[in-house]
């Protein structure tokens, strides 16, 4: 679920005017769209090949340093800013949320792939040397399919299945293992549901009887695929948009209390610095503090 905050669609940030998918050199991106550097949210799937420049960016609140070779993804709600150092180069894709959904019998199938599982930690990968050149020449391959005209849409779709997979396949070498969960079914649905209703259900029971298992059940699954409780979970959602919206000085704390379900504002307050460490205000001034700096 997604509470107000800055929101970018695909239309006003693409050239070709499209709604559905916007393709550019990097370089190019950023001259058009300089203004970008601040904490922004996206309304569509978003991912960037760096194959030259420096500097940072920020996803959710967790720092990245850009290298060569280096690519994000970002799924829609998630927020980020960046920082740049020299020249900058690479490959910009916007894609709509629907865009793959009429092409692939599977609705969730890019849930599949360990960098669109929402999880910043998860977003940002350094493409093995094997298929380096492999996955530049495909981002090529993208950017002449542009200005086609018949089955356009379609080679897209194609070629960006194709990176995803390669991607997908070297980071599953990388590690010699699968991520937990994803061979666990009830585990994502439980991300799921919590990412569709964290604003109104906060009781890990409840999450259990709409999955149809008992809450000891969900916990342990939990523990060994999240390494957390199923609560924390919950808690930790919760604090996520929080931050998301904290960062928007256009609410007050008491307003942003409001939008996430809390009875009142000191109850917040005392739940934010439990799961941060921080008071509301003290983290909006430290994030304010580094975008000055940025």
């Amino acid at each position: 679920m997604q509470t107000t905050f800055p929101r970018l669609d695909i239309g006003p940030l693409s050239e070709y005017k499209e709604n559905d998918v916007m393709i550019s050199r990097f370089e190019d991106y950023l001259a058009e769209h300089q203004n970008l550097v601040f904490p922004h949210r996206h309304g569509f799937y978003h991912l960037v090949l760096f194959t030259k420049g420096g500097g940072f960016h920020t996803i959710d609140f967790n720092h990245f340093e850009v290298n060569p070779l280096q690519i994000y993804f970002m799924t829609p709600g998630q927020v980020h800013s960046w920082h740049f150092e020299g020249e900058m180069e690479g490959f910009v894709v916007n894609f709509s949320e629907a865009f793959f959904r009429s092409f692939l019998l599977k609705p969730d199938y890019l849930e599949s792939f360990s960098f669109f599982d929402g999880d910043s930690n998860n977003s940002v990968i350094t493409v093995p040397y094997d298929i380096q050149k492999n996955v530049v020449g495909l981002f090529e391959d993208l950017l002449l399919q542009v200005k086609k005209a018949k089955f356009r849409q379609d080679i897209i779709r194609v070629l960006l299945l194709h990176i995803f997979l390669l991607l997908e396949q070297g980071q599953a070498q990388e590690k010699k293992q699968e991520v937990k969960n994803q061979q666990n079914p009830l585990i994502k649905n439980f991300q799921k549901l919590v990412e569709k209703n964290f604003i109104k259900i906060r009781q890990p029971g409840e999450y259990a009887e709409m999955l149809h298992v008992t809450p000891n059940h969900l916990n342990a699954l939990s523990k060994e695929h999240l390494s957390l409780q199923a609560g924390a979970v919950i808690r930790n959602r919760i604090a996520l948009e929080a931050k998301r919206l904290l960062i928007n000085l256009d609410f007050t704390v008491s307003e942003i209390a409001y939008k996430l379900n809390f009875n009142d504002n000191s109850y917040f307050s005392r739940f934010f610095k439990k799961e941060t460490g921080m008071t509301p205000e003290a983290f909006r001034a430290e994030s304010a503090n580094h975008s000055v700096k940025a």
